[in-house]
Formats: structure tokens, sequence, C-alpha cells
């Protein structure tokens, strides 16, 4: 079949396009204006009370310095029965309690005036004798043998414990068992006769072995108010004691290879620094225990008035 074209014819009038209508009539859309709920006044509203700052504990009086210094004011405040207000450089007080929020450190507080409250405490140096005071080598002799087990005690802790805390204080130049043993020595090739230890001695010897396997923060405590309390109070008296009763000797235990003040302050740093990784638990501790070392080591002082 064959394809036929049809084409318009060129005097066919052309059509205008119609406009759009829509299939659907005109509708009213009406506008609606919504509100929002009004706000409740302002006394109605509830206001949350702001949070409580919280309360950090007062820092205990040289607590900004180290541990020994803690214990400095330990030993002022025993020497002191008035118990006056103390203050370091930082502005601590110690009159008052400190306000914590941890009940196990306020326990330790508590325990700690407690511990002071019950001991009489006499650092070296602080025996008070009334009228001349004239002791006799004898009584000086049984000092010396006390103190010896004491330093024999407390150094051969520090020279062969495996707690890495006694590292730092090995060959401090503080060590006096070796001078002792010389001074007992001449005094034996005088014709004074060397006692045993007394039950002071043997009785603070064995303490401090038992404190130094249980507690090394406690023993150090021990460690250092004992040297302390020797190159202080213990060596003024080894002064009065040579001029009165050994015309002008200077025994071996009152002599230093070089400063005394310079070893202690070494010893001194080396325990501020340890002791900032203590806890405050720990470092309450060590402040009964130096209240414990000055009440056995004023019962050594007390044999040379015997």
């Amino acid at each position: 079949m064959p394809l036929v074209v049809v084409v318009p014819s060129a005097a066919a009038p052309l059509r205008r396009p119609q406009p759009f209508r829509f299939l659907h009539p005109h509708r009213n859309l009406a506008l609606t204006r919504t509100r929002c709920a009004p706000s409740p006044p302002a006394e109605v509203q509830s206001v949350k009370p702001p949070p409580k700052p919280r309360r950090y504990p007062k820092q205990f009086p040289g607590e900004a310095v180290g541990v020994a210094e803690e214990m400095r004011f330990v030993a002022m405040r025993l020497r002191n029965p008035k118990r006056t207000t103390l203050k370091d450089n930082t502005g601590a007080a110690e009159d008052d309690e400190p306000e914590e929020d941890d009940h196990e450190v306020k326990e330790d507080n508590s325990e700690l005036e407690e511990e002071e409250d019950n001991h009489e405490v006499s650092e070296e140096g602080d025996v008070e004798v009334e009228g001349e005071w004239m002791p006799s080598i004898e009584d000086f002799v049984r000092y010396l043998v006390d103190s010896k087990l004491v330093f024999d005690t407390i150094e051969r802790v520090v020279a062969g414990s495996t707690d890495v805390a006694y590292v730092y204080f090995r060959k401090s130049g503080l060590e006096r068992s070796a001078s002792i043993e010389k001074d007992l020595e001449w005094f034996r090739e005088q014709g004074i006769e060397i006692p045993e230890p007394s039950t002071h001695g043997s009785t603070y010897a064995a303490y401090l072995s038992e404190l130094a396997r249980s507690n090394a923060p406690a023993f150090l405590s021990h460690y250092y108010n004992i040297y302390f309390s020797h190159t202080t109070g213990g060596l003024a008296i080894g002064q009065k004691i040579c001029d009165k009763i050994l015309e002008g000797r200077v025994l071996e235990f009152y002599k230093w290879d070089t400063d005394a003040e310079l070893l202690l302050k070494d010893a001194r740093e080396k325990l501020n620094e340890l002791s900032k990784h203590w806890s405050r638990k720990d470092r309450n501790l060590c402040l009964k225990e130096a209240a414990k070392c000055f009440q056995y080591m004023g019962r050594i002082v007390r044999l040379i008035i015997s």
C-alpha cells in the first residue's frame, strides 16, 4: 500500500492557542493564624539553685613544703602545751581542725591529736634538771650504748632493705654507729665497763625493725627525726658533757666529715620529694610517728641523768 503524506494547505487558517484551564473548580483557601502557648510568669518558673562550690581541705602547716616541714610543726606544737596558733610560710594556721570532706582523713586527724595528747615528748637537749647538772661517765656510757643500738638498727635497715624508698638514704654521711663504736672503745681503754643496752634502747630498736618491714613512711619518720634530734639537741648535750666530765674531749659521736646541717638538709629534701607520692593518710602516720620518736629518744636521753 502506498504511503500517503497529508500536507496542510497554505490557505488553511492557524488556530490561536487556548488558555490553560484548571480541571477542578477554583477554591478559596483561608489562611489561619496560629499562636504559641503563653509563657508562664517569671515567678512561677522553677529556679534551680546554683551548685555548691566544692570545699577543698585546708592544707596542713608545712604541707606545701613537704612532710619534713609538717613534722617540724608537730614538734613545735608538742613543745608548746598551750598550742598557740602556728603558721607556716603559706599562712596555713595550725590551731583549727582542717575542714575536709574525706571522712577517713578526718579520723586520721583526730587520731593524730589524741596521739599528741598522750605523749610526753622530750627532744634531745630539752631535759631540764634542777640545780647544777653533773652527769656521771657511767650514765653517759649507758646513753651511748642505747644510742648505738638505735643507730645500728636504722642504718642496717636502710643499707640492707630491698624497699626502693630506703635507697635514697643510703650513705647519707649522717651515719653514727661506727663513730659511737670508736667512742665506746676509748671508754673501754679507760677502764670503763660497757653495759648491755637498757630496756628503753632494746624496745625502741625492736619497734623500728618491725616498723621498717610494715610501713616505709612511718619508719622514715623515725629515721629523719632521730638524725634531726641528734644534730640539734644531741650536739648541745655532747658539748656540755665533753666540757664537764671529759675535760673538753670531743667524741667521735659529735664529729662529721662535712657540715652536718648540709647532710641533714639533703636528707630532708629527699624525704620531701619522696612524700609527694604519699597519700594524706601516710603523711598523717608520719606525724604520729614523729611524736613517738621524740618520746622514745627522750627516754634514752634521760639515762644520762638517771
